[in-house]
């Protein structure tokens, strides 16, 4: 949990979720109305969201893959889906 890794995939999530909680609060209602926008609703919703984001990652940190801040496992690269042919359309038959 203390790795630059992990930190920088913990901040990204907490950027993204941050952001959809300022474009949430600001469109909720009926549409955005610059006139009536509550800017300190949207900032406790938009720091809100990044700290819960934090704190969900560093409670995912036991489990998943080490070093990351997922809940869920990440294959290692001898168990991933085999990748598509250069220019193919469809996935290879095996």
């Amino acid at each position: 949990m203390f790795t630059t890794t992990f930190w920088k995939l913990a901040i990204e999530r907490a950027v993204k979720t941050a952001a959809q909680a300022l474009i949430l609060s600001a469109g909720a209602g009926a549409g955005f109305d610059l006139y009536h926008f509550d800017l300190k609703a949207a900032a406790i919703a938009t720091i809100g969201g990044f700290l819960l984001s934090v704190l969900t990652s560093i409670a995912s940190a036991p489990f998943g893959t080490p070093g990351t801040p997922s809940l869920v496992t990440i294959p290692d690269s001898t168990t991933a889906a085999p990748a598509l042919p250069t220019g193919s359309a469809q996935p290879p038959v095996v």
